[in-house]
C-alpha cells in the first residue's frame, strides 16, 4: 500500500476529527487493498483507482462515523448494539463501521452472493469478529437490530418498508444520501419520521452528502 494513500487517509481522518488507533487505520488500508484485488474478478464497485476509492468510498463512509457514534450514545440498550447494513455491496458503510466502531455487531446483507462472500472473506482477513456477511433478502430478517443503515441503496420509503421487520423497537434508520431527498422524505409512511437530516462534509470530495435519520413514531 502506497505511502501517499496512507497519507491521504491520515489527512482525511484529521479533517473529520476522527481519532483511530494505528491498527484501525491499517485495517482500513488493508480493506482498500482487498477490495481492489477482489474487484478485478468480481466487479464489486465501478471505482477502480485506489485514490478514487479512498475519497469516493472510504472517506465518504468515514464521514458518518462521528455522527453515528453520537446517536449510539442515545440508545438505552445494553451492549453489544447490532447494526444491519442493507444492500451493503462491498461493505460500504457496514465494513467501515465495523472497523471504526468495534462496539457494534455488524451484519452486511446483500442479495448478491459474491458480495456477501467478500464481506465474509474481509472479516476473516481483517480479523473482524464483529462483522458478518449475509446472503439474503432484508425482508426475510427478523427483529434483531437497533440500527439499520444504507448507502445509496434505494428510496427512503422502500428502505423502511423492506427493513421494518428487522428494526427493534426504539431503534433508528441511518440512510446515507447525496443531496437532501426532500421528495422521498415527504413520501415516508406516517409511522416513520425523518427526525434529522445531517449534512456531511467529505474530505477531498466536492459533492453534496447527507445522512437522513429516521425512527418509528406513534400515529
Amino acid at each position: 500500500m502506497s505511502t501517499s494513500l496512507a497519507a491521504g487517509l491520515d489527512a482525511g481522518l484529521d479533517a473529520l476529527a476522527l481519532d483511530l488507533k494505528p491498527a484501525q487505520r491499517q485495517a482500513l488500508l488493508d480493506y482498500l487493498a482487498l477490495l481492489q484485488k477482489w474487484n478485478q474478478v468480481y466487479n464489486l464497485t465501478a471505482v477502480r483507482d485506489l485514490q478514487a476509492m479512498l475519497s469516493h468510498h472510504l472517506l465518504d463512509c468515514l464521514a458518518v462515523v462521528a455522527p453515528l457514534r453520537e446517536r449510539l450514545a442515545s440508545l438505552a440498550t445494553p451492549a453489544p448494539i447490532r447494526l444491519l447494513d442493507v444492500g451493503s455491496g462491498a461493505g460500504l458503510p457496514g465494513l467501515v463501521l465495523a472497523i471504526c466502531l468495534p462496539q457494534l455487531q455488524v451484519d452486511c446483507v446483500d442479495t448478491v452472493a459474491k458480495k456477501s462472500s467478500f464481506i465474509q472473506q474481509a472479516a476473516l482477513s481483517l480479523g473482524l469478529a464483529n462483522l458478518r456477511g449475509l446472503h439474503a433478502r432484508v425482508e426475510s430478517l427478523g427483529p434483531a437490530y437497533q440500527v439499520v443503515s444504507a448507502r445509496a441503496f434505494s428510496s427512503l420509503p422502500d428502505l423502511v418498508a423492506g427493513s421494518d421487520k428487522a428494526l427493534l423497537p426504539g431503534g433508528f434508520w441511518m440512510a446515507m444520501k447525496g443531496k437532501t431527498p426532500d421528495e422521498e422524505i415527504q413520501a415516508l409512511p406516517p409511522q416513520v419520521q425523518a427526525f434529522h437530516v445531517e449534512p456531511l462534509q467529505v474530505p477531498g470530495l466536492d459533492a453534496q452528502r447527507c445522512v437522513v435519520w429516521m425512527r418509528r413514531v406513534s400515529v
